[in-house]
């Protein structure tokens, strides 16, 4: 399964997942979450990036020209669309856009079924809750297009391989407090997904 270690604040988070085998990196535009990051410390980390790891600027209830601004200004190589998202924003997106399914039930997780998404379980709040998605849903469904996120952590994520998840997204789950990150349980992660 593919990785992605969400919530990156500091450019030795960011290296550390990377040499950690990430496939993808996190950063989170939406202020009322503790892993908010500025565009102007997101562009710094990323400017020091090497190439070939994805950079996911993560969005909450904004709009296209934001998106937009925020990818070309940060370095952002994919938006992740946090939020309900009315239609025309999606002709109006200059960038590459993964959409983000909130799964309340079962059918949630059939949503966008034809394109690559993101599931994770739904919360009041946006992201970072660590609340895990009820796994059985996906018995019996293709989730070769799916990313999982919501309440993994190192000792679990090994148990998904059966699924057939195209990858894996974690925050807290790997965090010594809100936005640190433990390079030890990284690590681990990512170990265990792959």
């Amino acid at each position: 399964m593919r990785t992605k270690i969400c919530g990156i604040t500091s450019y030795e988070d960011a290296i550390d997942a990377i040499e950690a085998g990430a496939d993808a990196l996190g950063f989170v535009f939406y202020e009322k979450s503790p892993r908010y990051i500025s565009v102007v410390d997101a562009k710094k980390i990323i400017s020091k990036l090497p190439p070939f790891v994805e950079k996911v600027a993560l969005f909450v209830n904004v709009d296209a020209n934001t998106i937009n601004s925020v990818c070309q200004e940060s370095g952002a190589t994919l938006a992740q669309l946090h939020f309900d998202v009315p239609d025309d924003l999606y002709k109006d997106l200059k960038v590459p856009h993964i959409k983000v399914v909130r799964a309340k039930n079962k059918e949630d997780i059939l949503k966008f079924s034809d394109e690559y998404r993101l599931v994770d379980a739904y919360c009041e709040a946006y992201g970072g809750a660590g609340k895990r998605i009820n796994i059985e849903w996906f018995d019996g469904v293709d989730c070769s297009k799916i990313i999982l996120a919501g309440g993994l952590d190192p000792k679990n994520v090994n148990t998904l391989k059966s699924y057939g998840f195209y990858g894996v997204d974690v925050s807290s789950g790997v965090e010594k407090s809100h936005g640190v990150k433990d390079s030890a349980k990284v690590k681990e992660f990512i170990d265990n997904a792959k």
